[in-house]
């Protein structure tokens, strides 16, 4: 965020996979934000409140895609797919989890 204004999702690092760009795809799945929506402008009290409707609409599902509703999980997949495809594209890397350590 530059100036305490979102770029967008499109321009935020590797097309949105960043936790800002997590919780505006998340918006989409649930209808929270029609998609599309990259909310290019937002300051972070809007944000924030997005955070906050998103987080709740987890709450019922455990914070688990394997929970949601066959419906959602199918629409979560596309969007995910859709972003690390973009991200890749840009040079993305998922990160390396190293389950292993102690």
């Amino acid at each position: 965020m530059t100036r305490d204004r979102y770029p967008g999702l499109y321009q935020d690092h590797y097309g949105g996979m960043t936790d800002v760009g997590r919780i505006i795809m998340d918006a989409w799945v649930f209808g929270l934000l029609p998609e599309g929506e990259t909310c290019a402008g937002w300051d972070r009290g809007r944000l924030q409140a997005l955070y906050d409707k998103v987080h709740a609409a987890w709450e019922p599902y455990g914070h688990l895609v394997s929970r949601l509703p066959e419906a959602l999980r199918a629409r979560h997949a596309r969007i995910y797919e859709a972003a690390v495809a973009r991200a890749r594209a840009a040079g993305w890397e998922p990160p390396m989890e190293d389950d292993d350590e102690v």
